[in-house]
C-alpha cells in the first residue's frame, strides 16, 4: 500500500459530488439570474410566463405525454410525494416498497401519519430490492424508481402492467433527467430541481397521468388535506398549478435557475444527453471497483446499480474486522480526508446507510471529474488505513 501513500497530483476541476443539491451545471455562475423575475409578483404576466416556461420545457425533454400534467408544487420532493400520498391514497389497498431511507419514510407517513390499515409492506435491505414480482398492481403502489441514499434503483419498468387497478406513484427524484423513465407506467412521478438539474432547493414537481387526475376527481378521502396539498377545488383538478400559478409563492430565482439548468439540457442532446453524460460517471467507477482491493458497489446486481447516486461500500477485511462503530468513524474520516484535500465534498455514506461513500454521477458531473476523484479515493483509504495501523502500533 505503501505507493498509493503519495497524493495524486491531479485534483477534479469540480469537486461538488453532493447528492442533493447537486452540482451545479459545467460553466454554471451567478450570471445565469441576470433575467430573473426579482421583485415581480410570481402571478404577473412576466412572472407566469417564466413558471410556465419550466412546465412546458420540462415536460417537452423529459417525453411526458401531452395528456399528462406536470407542475410545480412546495417544499421540493418530499412536498410533492406528500401531497400524492394524502391526496390520492385510501380508495384501495395499498402496496409500498421501501429498500433505503427515504422509502422507510414514506412507509412511516402511511402507517403513521395517514394510518392507512389495508398497506402492505414490502421491504429489502440495503443493497437490494423487494421482490418485484410479488407487488400487486389491483391495490395502489408507491415506489422510489431509484433510492438516493442505497444506490439501487429498480432495473427497468417491465415489471409494471399497462393495465393495472391500482395507481403506482413513484419518487423519482434522482431519477428523472438521467434514466429512462417509462411514462405508460407510472400515474404520479414527483422530482426536485435540485437533483440531476443541479438546481436550488424547496421546488418540487409532480406529474400526472389522466388516471390519477381522474382519482382525484372522483375520491375525496376521509381526512381533512392541508392547503399546500390541495390538488383540487369543488371536486375539480386545480388547473392553474399545471400552468404555473402556483400554490404559494415560489423563488424566482430558482425559477431562473432551472430554465438555465433546462437551457443547458437542451445544449448537449436532451434527454439522451442526459443520460448518456450519468452512464459514463457509472461507467468510469464500474471500472474502476472491478480492480479495487478495498471498495465495492452497494447495490447487489449490475442491473439495479444507480447512475446517479453511485453508493459505494468497504469490504477490506481489515475494516470488516472493525467493530461497527468504528466503521463507522473511519468512514467519515476518509471523506472529511478527501475534504480537506479539497477533492471532494459531501460523498459520506447517508446517515443511516452502511459506512462507506456516495458520489453524485449525475449529468452536471464531468466525467474527466470523476475519473481524476478515483486516484485519490485510493490513497484516502490507503491514509486512513495507515494512521489506525501506526496508531495500534505506537500503542503496542
Amino acid at each position: 500500500m505503501t505507493d498509493k501513500l503519495t497524493p495524486p497530483t491531479k485534483k477534479p476541476n469540480n469537486p461538488h459530488f453532493s447528492s442533493g443539491p447537486c452540482a451545479k451545471r459545467p460553466g454554471w455562475t451567478v450570471d445565469a439570474l441576470a433575467n430573473a423575475c426579482v421583485g415581480r409578483s410570481h402571478r404577473s404576466p412576466a412572472g407566469r410566463a417564466k413558471l410556465a416556461e419550466v412546465i412546458d420545457r420540462s415536460q417537452q425533454i423529459l417525453g411526458v405525454p401531452q395528456d399528462y400534467r406536470l407542475g410545480i408544487v412546495p417544499a421540493s420532493d418530499t412536498g410533492a410525494v406528500e401531497m400524492a400520498m394524502w391526496s390520492l391514497l385510501g380508495k384501495l389497498p395499498l402496496d409500498i416498497l421501501a429498500w433505503e431511507s427515504f422509502g422507510q419514510e414514506w412507509v412511516q407517513d402511511v402507517v403513521e401519519e395517514l394510518k392507512l390499515q389495508n398497506t402492505r409492506v414490502l421491504q429489502a435491505d440495503y443493497g437490494g430490492l423487494p421482490d418485484l414480482s410479488t407487488v400487486n398492481f389491483d391495490h395502489d403502489v408507491v415506489f422510489l424508481w431509484n433510492g438516493t441514499t442505497s444506490g439501487v434503483r429498480v432495473p427497468n419498468g417491465d415489471w409494471i402492467p399497462e393495465q393495472r387497478g391500482g395507481l403506482t406513484i413513484c419518487d423519482a427524484t434522482s431519477a428523472v433527467f438521467a434514466m429512462d423513465i417509462p411514462w405508460s407506467k407510472l400515474d404520479v412521478v414527483t422530482y426536485s430541481w435540485q437533483k440531476v438539474l443541479g438546481g436550488e432547493a424547496q421546488h418540487g414537481v409532480i406529474v400526472l397521468s389522466p388516471r390519477a387526475v381522474e382519482r382525484l376527481e372522483t375520491y375525496t378521502p376521509e381526512r381533512p388535506i392541508p392547503k399546500i396539498f390541495r390538488l383540487t377545488k369543488k371536486g375539480k383538478l386545480i388547473e392553474g398549478i399545471f400552468k404555473g400559478d402556483t400554490i404559494n409563492t415560489p423563488s424566482m430565482l430558482c425559477v431562473e435557475d432551472a430554465l438555465d439548468s433546462l437551457n443547458w439540457a437542451e445544449s448537449i442532446g436532451g434527454l439522451t444527453g442526459l443520460i448518456n453524460r450519468s452512464e459514463a460517471n457509472l461507467s468510469v467507477i464500474s471500472k474502476w471497483v472491478e480492480t479495487s482491493d478495498w471498495a465495492d458497489f452497494l447495490a447487489e446486481t449490475p442491473q439495479t446499480r444507480s447512475c446517479t447516486s453511485i453508493c459505494l461500500k468497504i469490504i477490506d477485511p481489515w475494516f470488516q474486522s472493525l467493530a461497527p462503530e468504528k466503521q463507522a468513524e473511519y468512514a467519515k474520516k476518509l471523506s472529511s480526508l478527501l475534504e480537506k484535500q479539497q477533492v471532494a465534498f459531501d460523498i459520506a455514506s447517508y446517515r443511516s446507510a452502511p459506512p462507506g461513500l456516495r458520489i453524485w454521477g449525475g449529468a452536471t458531473v464531468e466525467t474527466s471529474d470523476i475519473e481524476a476523484l478515483l486516484p485519490w479515493l485510493d490513497w484516502g483509504y490507503a491514509t486512513v488505513k495507515s494512521e489506525y495501523t501506526s496508531a495500534v502500533l505506537a500503542s503496542s
